[in-house]
């Protein structure tokens, strides 16, 4: 069955990265996604954890029971500046010697690149895919890629297809559900075209920034160039989940044994943990539900 992971992002403020694994547990989940850290792999630079502390975090995950079901590092490997591709690729390298360590087979991230410079984004971001390929698949890990809001790819199936052309089985998507109005609002589309392919979802809720004729959200001068979205409590939002379920459900992913289905909610730190069991029950509540 699908892994329910937590996203620590939220207890960042007020805990440290060791703790982390003990949170998790007492939140009830059995799984822990490594999100973007200072002392692990803040975003965009270099990842700033030595293999000591990697041990360390490891032994703690252990010790609480928490198993770590993916890494998620935020580099520019799609940045049109090469000196900042160059050295994105080279961060890339540590990242995956850390995700090889901590035993984890999947790693999550975006593309990064420019929505204002998309052409040179995408040959960016094939010409690390010429050197990263080879070290993920000699790793025998599988790197799943998010269209997040503000990238040079947002489409979800447009995503897929930049995705489709590295041409290795190793790389497949993420789904964000909260992103959901930016891909398109497409979401049996886009799972049903991608398919197994999809490793990771997240699973938050946002209000639609389509709705009332664009004006759900006002931004001033008109025409910024700014992605509105939120990562709510599920339900919180316009997300239809059913459909996402189901959809879920229809693709086999629920089903499987090695996917990650994580809690991403960003909006609540003051009740970061009752959210959490909030976020776990109803996952469970909906995958009982749509898995038969």
């Amino acid at each position: 069955m699908v892994r329910i992971a937590l996203d620590p992002t939220p207890f960042h403020h007020s805990h440290s990265l060791l703790e982390f694994p003990r949170i998790a547990a007492e939140a009830g989940y059995e799984w822990l996604q490594l999100t973007p850290h200072p002392d692990m792999i803040p975003f965009f630079n270099h990842p700033k954890a030595d293999d000591e502390l990697v041990t360390k975090f490891a032994k703690a995950a252990k010790d609480a029971g928490v198993g770590i079901a993916s890494t998620l590092p935020v580099l520019r490997w799609s940045g049109p500046d090469e000196d900042a591709r160059e050295a994105a690729v080279r961060y890339w390298k540590r990242v995956i010697r850390i995700t090889s360590m901590l035993e984890v087979d999947r790693i999550g991230t975006e593309f990064s690149g420019r929505p204002e410079r998309a052409e040179e984004s995408e040959r960016a971001f094939y010409r690390s895919m010429e050197e990263i390929v080879p070290l993920v698949e000699n790793a025998g890990l599988k790197v799943f890629i998010d269209p997040h809001p503000d990238d040079f790819v947002e489409d979800g199936l447009a995503a897929w297809r930049v995705i489709r052309g590295i041409n290795s089985k190793n790389f497949g998507m993420v789904y964000v559900a909260s992103h959901t109005f930016h891909m398109g609002n497409q979401p049996l589309d886009i799972m049903r075209t991608v398919g197994d392919r999809i490793g990771i979802v997240h699973v938050s809720d946002t209000m639609d920034h389509n709705r009332s004729h664009g004006l759900r959200y006002i931004t001033n001068p008109p025409g910024n160039a700014v992605r509105v979205h939120q990562h709510l409590r599920l339900g919180d939002g316009d997300v239809n989940w059913d459909e996402f379920f189901g959809a879920l459900a229809e693709i086999g992913f629920l089903q499987a044994e090695d996917t990650v289905m994580c809690s991403s909610v960003f909006a609540e730190n003051e009740k970061a943990h009752e959210t959490a069991v909030f976020q776990r029950e109803t996952m469970e509540k909906y995958i009982a539900k749509f898995a038969k």
